[in-house]
């Protein structure tokens, strides 16, 4: 498996690849607006810290559906049919979003955009991995640079629309490269993958990813719908059990080991990155209010970071191997992070350059790694990966967020009551709410806006302390990604060094 591939005889379509860009700028035109509408869509319709979560968690998880299901497929469906089923998608959930009436609605149409978001990943990763099949890390990476470019874009236009300026219409702007990339990619012919090229069966695709990697995708979207429709967990696990006993009786494989340690470790590195952005507007308000700039700006500088980091990236992934490259980003994630948590004023700048410079290269860098040493597996194992990451991302990442935000004021507010005999919490608390995580009571905000001057005081300065808090709780996850990392390292140098598997016509 080891052999050197045919020489190249056409150069890439620069043309597709561009495209792949926008469109994947367009998924994260979509995160971003919605990171800036969070807050005036819990106003307005009276959404606890919690339900918002779910609602920017919704943004990721269904990703992992769409990019599961169509890299099964893609290969016979075709990667145009799927790239237009993406913009169908997208258009869909811009006209249900400037329509919504409430949560549920929001919910549902932030769903679709997520169809819509995981289709263009499915479709994207293995065609750029496919046009440079023998650089594979450096133009995934590249690639990689329109999530940033797209937030930052779409950051710019609706912070300079003014915080004044409806949700509706900043929402609208997700259109602008729906439609360039729905033009960009009519009249493009998309590669063959590189696994059908060489000839490698289905069923041997199936195999890398094998029991092992199927039964964690399996377990977070399970576990997931269980948690919206109610199912007691008894009833996700056996029909986690009975999908993952009929895949593993059909290919009779557990899969490649580091490839399912590789896809479980895109659990605390989503969290780390998607799940914090999800969130970061929010729990950068208070500090980025007292100097007197949107919270919103915090996300679009350090997405400008990634984004310039992303388009020359290959002088850097050059100079040091992936996994050095993840090591390093991990350490530099996590102190970042915590000095977010614990920062005030300008130095908040500091924090959050630390913080973009080390979540940077996480995503592209770990597509790389899988696509280079499972070439076999085709678009189903690159795209399992971030289908693992969104689908942690949301289920995990945003959620918890949110709700370690309401358990902290929860336990603070009845702290306080106690220290100052007063009775707050009784007076402003929801009832008793359940989440993935468990049972919390969070601050009705329609209550808190009825109440006195001194109680919004009050309760204003624990909610901004537990959006600290918040940090304080993600860095522990790049510290988990450092010791893996360096795991990989030494597990690698054990076998010669890390290098990059090349499939040829017989495998």
């Amino acid at each position: 498996m080891n052999t050197q591939t045919q020489p190249t005889t056409a150069a890439p379509d620069m043309k597709l690849f561009w495209a792949c860009v926008v469109a994947l700028s367009t998924t994260s035109f979509g995160f971003i607006l919605r990171a800036l509408t969070l807050p005036q869509w819990g106003s307005e319709f009276n959404l606890t810290n919690t339900q918002i979560g779910e609602i920017a968690g919704v943004g990721l998880w269904p990703f992992a559906i769409s990019i599961v299901l169509f890299s099964l497929v893609i290969d016979k469906v075709g990667y145009k049919n799927a790239i237009i089923f993406a913009f169908i998608c997208h258009v869909t959930s811009a006209a249900l979003t400037l329509f919504a009436t409430g949560y549920w609605s929001l919910y549902i149409a932030t769903f679709i955009v997520a169809i819509g978001n995981g289709t263009v990943e499915a479709v994207i990763n293995p065609v750029v991995a496919t046009l440079f099949s023998k650089d594979k890390t450096k133009w995934l990476n590249i690639l990689h640079s329109g999530w940033p470019g797209g937030l930052v874009l779409a950051g710019l236009m609706a912070l300079m629309l003014g915080p004044e300026t409806s949700w509706k219409i900043k929402m609208i702007l997700i259109l602008i490269p729906t439609i360039i990339y729905g033009v960009m990619v009519w009249s493009r012919k998309f590669p063959v993958n590189e696994r059908v090229k060489a000839g490698v069966s289905y069923l041997d695709m199936l195999k890398e990813v094998g029991v092992g990697g199927i039964s964690v995708v399996t377990a977070l979207v399970i576990f997931q719908f269980g948690s919206i429709f109610g199912w007691p967990t008894i009833v996700s696990l056996i029909i986690t059990i009975g999908i993952v006993l009929v895949f593993g009786f059909y290919v009779k494989s557990f899969g490649q080991p580091i490839f399912v340690l590789l896809i479980v470790l895109m659990i605390p590195l989503a969290t780390t990155e998607l799940g914090t952005d999800s969130w970061i507007s929010d729990l950068m308000l208070p500090e980025m209010t007292a100097l007197g700039v949107q919270a919103g700006w915090i996300l679009v500088y350090t997405s400008s970071i990634m984004a310039v980091l992303r388009l020359f990236a290959g002088s850097i992934v050059h100079r040091i191997s992936p996994l050095g490259l993840l090591s390093v980003s991990s350490s530099i994630a996590c102190a970042g992070l915590l000095l977010l948590s614990v920062s005030s004023g300008v130095a908040i700048i500091l924090a959050a350059t630390l913080f973009a410079l080390g979540k940077t290269f996480f995503w592209p860098t770990m597509l790389g790694i899988v696509s280079e040493q499972f070439p076999k597996g085709g678009a189903l194992t690159i795209n399992i990966t971030g289908g693992v990451g969104m689908i942690a991302a949301g289920v995990i990442g945003a959620v918890i967020l949110g709700y370690v935000q309401d358990k902290r004021i929860d336990s603070n507010l009845t702290t306080y009551d106690t220290e100052h005999h007063s009775t707050l919490h009784d007076s402003y608390a929801t009832d008793q709410k359940e989440s993935l995580f468990g049972k919390y009571q969070a601050i009705n905000s329609v209550k808190l806006a009825t109440g006195s001057a001194e109680d919004q005081s009050v309760i204003h300065s624990l909610q901004d302390g537990a959006k600290k808090d918040a940090l304080k709780t993600v860095a522990i996850f790049p510290v988990i990604m450092l010791v893996t990392y360096l795991f990989l390292i030494f597990y690698f140098k054990s076998k010669g060094g890390y290098r990059a598997v090349v499939l040829n016509d017989n495998h």
